[in-house]
Parts: C-alpha cells; structure tokens; sequence
C-alpha cells in the first residue's frame, strides 16, 4: 500500500500553486490569535488574576500552578493520542476532515471561556484543556500537509512563512482586542469585565481566517481498504508500532526529537507564562501586556522569515543552533531585569528566537520524515510539542508554587531547557537524517 502512496505523494510534490500554499500558511495566521489570547496573555493572565485569584481565595502561587495543571493535562492527553490521529489521517486519508472537525472544535471552546468569571477556575479548566486539544490536533493536521505541497528544499521556507503569517494573525487578534479593551475602559468596564469580550473575538477570528485553509487545500493521499470500526484503529496503531519498531533506521529524527523536547519545554513555558511574569513581576497591566506582546509578534514574524531564508541556506541545524543561543541571552537578561523598559528590549529578543526555533523545529522533522508516513512522523513532532507543554510550564508551576511565587526562581528551569538543548543538538547530523527519510519504509504492516 505504502508503494501507492509513495508514487502519489511524489507525483504530487511541488504542483502545489501559489493560492494553495497560502490557503495553507493562512491555517497558521488563523489559530495563532488562540495562542496569543488565551493561553499566552488575556485569559492567562486574567485566570491567574481573577478566575482563580483574589475571587476564589487562591494564592498567586497556587493559581500559576493550577493554570500550569490546565495546560499540562490537555497537552498530556494530545501526547497520548497525537500519533494515534496522525496515523489515522494517513491511513482513511483524512488530514482535512479532522482539521476541520479540530478547528471548529477550538473554536467553540474559545466562545465558551467568555462564560468564565471570577471563582470558576473548575469551568475555566475545563475548557482551557478542551480547546487546547483540538488546538494541537489541528496543529498537527495542518504540518502534516507540509510535504505533500512542496519538495524538501522548499520546506524551510514555507515553514517560516507560515509561522511568520501566524505572528501577523496573532498580531492582528491582539490589535482588535485591545481596540474593544480600550472602547471599554471609556465606557466605564473594567478591564477584567471586557476578558469576555476579547474570547469571542479571537473565536470569531479563527473562524473567518480559517475559511481559505478550507475552500482551497487539497487532500492527495490515497486511503487505504482497512474497514471502518475496530480494524481501522488496529491498522492505525499496526502502522505507529512498525514506525517505533524502525526508529533506529532514523536515530537522527528520534535524537531531534528528544532535542526539541528539552528546548521546547522551553519555549512552552515562556508562551504560557511570560506574560503571567511580567504582570506579577513587573508590574504590567492588561493594555501594557497586549502592547507588548503585540510587538513580539512583530519581531518574531520577523524571525520567522529569516530563519526559513537561512536555513536553506545554511541548514537547520546550525539555524536552530543559532536561535537556541538567542534564547539563552534573553532569559538572562529577563532574570536580571528590573525595569519595565527592560522587559520590552528582552521582549523582542525573546520573539526574535521565539519565531526562529518554532519554524525551524517543523521543517527539520518534515526533512527527515518519509513522504509517505508524514502524518505518522509529524505526529511524532506533536507529541513531542505536548510533553515539553508540560514539562515545561509544569516543571514553572511547581517551583513557582514551592518558592511562594518566586517567579524568578521559576525563571531559571526555562534557562536550563534552552541550555542542555543546546547541547544535545550537537548530537544530530543532519545529512544523515535526510539520507535516511529519502529509504522507503520496508515489510509494511499495511
């Protein structure tokens, strides 16, 4: 069977045109507002703050844990299932539809945490992890399209400038929510009674710019025979065993991953809890930190694009390595920091690295996956991004608790994850691993 898609999958290879491969990056521009407005400023902060804060008579340490919990447990069950539904897209061929029914599922889920107020931390758990897993799912989906669109030296580039047109979204969400913030201040409405408001708007957002995604991408895998029911779970977990069963044919796939896994919990952390440091740090209210993050999206759309630019160029790795060195001076430099200007020179160096690893981290392991079980392998590459969601933000929570809130304490866990994946990333050849994703799997289960 693996032959059929082979031979599809190569035919199909860079005939993608120019409105298709937009119609894909838009997928990026259209679920970042999720990002940015949940779990990284507003609703973040505003659960901290309100939800669970003074309201509910939680501490400031328990609250960052219990919202650290949130993310963790959602991301925990992605992990789980991520490879199991990458698995099943290939297998019934299905990328689209479960992007869809994942999209429309987060979207849903955003609306519904505008009902959250001050004292429902219990609700607004619940559909935190509720749309953080149907984010991740279509977070997987989308990347496994990747590459069917193009050929492997064009994937860095596309990859950057879909994350880059993902900051612009993120941006652009940002922008409408601080509008409809700052119209409700004039109106007399605090800026904890306008949280309701920006949730609809960012769902809003999501759903609109996620239309071309739809109407134009195209699904070009083949499915398979296997019967709906039992038999297409057991085909779908067959395929993942004998991927398992053949990872030392790709020890520089698995060692990235294990890589990434260190540095992206990392990065996990300071995307769902920056902005909780800066506000109970130092000292930013609601406007300031949509500002601020509003121009870290800015730099790291810029990052973006450079890092697809130089990775074809230079090659990933060195890229990644690059950008990991990026990351350990800016966290320096937010631990020392005193002063609130200092937070907004670190803020764009952070965006800076933030757009770069995030955009080289997918093509990497879309370069040294099989054309073939790319649903499979970039499963993988999610379930990888859903551990170090907990490692990461976790492993703050906890010593942020322990430490009564010491968030500069936390600050320092982030510090070692960029430290020891710099390290490991010496390990990863990446000649060799691309070598190994061009040898068609053997003795498929399928």
């Amino acid at each position: 069977m693996h032959e059929q898609f082979a031979d599809q999958d190569n035919h199909a290879i860079g005939r993608a045109g120019r409105r298709e491969l937009i119609a894909w990056a838009f997928y990026d521009f259209a679920n970042s507002g999720y990002v940015t407005v949940v779990q990284t400023t507003i609703f973040s902060t505003y659960f901290v703050a309100v939800v669970a804060g003074g309201a509910a008579g939680v501490s400031p340490g328990l609250a960052t844990l219990l919202w650290s919990l949130s993310v963790g447990f959602a991301n925990f069950i992605v992990m789980l299932s991520a490879p199991l539904v990458g698995a099943l897209a290939d297998v019934k061929a299905c990328k689209k539809r479960l992007l869809l029914l994942s999209s429309i599922g987060c979207i849903l889920m955003t609306a519904l945490l505008a009902l959250v107020g001050p004292g429902d931390y219990p609700l607004g758990m619940v559909l935190v992890m509720l749309s953080s897993v149907m984010f991740a799912y279509g977070e997987n989906l989308v990347a496994a399209f990747l590459p069917e669109l193009v050929p492997e030296e064009k994937m860095g580039r596309l990859s950057g400038y879909g994350w880059g047109l993902g900051y612009v979204g993120g941006l652009l969400t940002l922008l409408f929510c601080l509008g409809y913030i700052t119209l409700a201040k004039h109106q007399g409405i605090s800026e904890a009674e306008a949280v309701p408001g920006t949730l609809l708007i960012t769902a809003f957002i999501f759903a609109l710019a996620a239309m071309p995604t739809f109407l134009w991408l195209q699904e070009r895998a083949v499915p398979s025979s296997v019967p709906l029911g039992w038999a297409l779970f057991g085909a779908s977990f067959g395929r993942l065993r004998h991927t398992l069963a053949e990872a030392r044919r790709f020890r520089d796939l698995n060692w990235f991953l294990i890589t990434m896994a260190v540095y992206q919990s990392g990065v996990s952390a300071v995307i769902v809890l920056a902005a909780i440091y800066a506000q109970q740090v130092m000292g930013f209210d609601t406007q300031a930190l949509i500002v601020l993050v509003m121009v870290i999206n800015v730099t790291a759309a810029v990052g973006a694009l450079l890092c697809g630019q130089l990775q074809d160029r230079i090659g990933s790795a060195p890229t990644l390595a690059i950008t990991l060195v990026i990351w350990i001076g800016a966290l320096i430099g937010a631990y020392f920091a005193e002063a609130r200007e200092d937070m907004w020179i670190v803020g764009n160096v952070i965006g800076i690295a933030m757009g770069s690893s995030q955009a080289v981290g997918r093509a990497l392991v879309s370069k040294f996956s099989p054309v073939d079980r790319a649903g499979e392998f970039l499963g993988l590459w999610g379930l990888v991004n859903r551990l170090s969601v907990i490692v990461g933000p976790l492993s703050y929570g906890l010593i942020n608790y322990w430490s009564g809130g010491n968030h500069r304490l936390s600050l320092l866990s982030t510090l070692a994850f960029f430290v020891l994946g710099l390290l490991l990333l010496f390990k990863v050849d990446e000649e060799r691993g691309r070598a190994a994703a061009n040898h068609p799997l053997t003795n498929d289960v399928c």
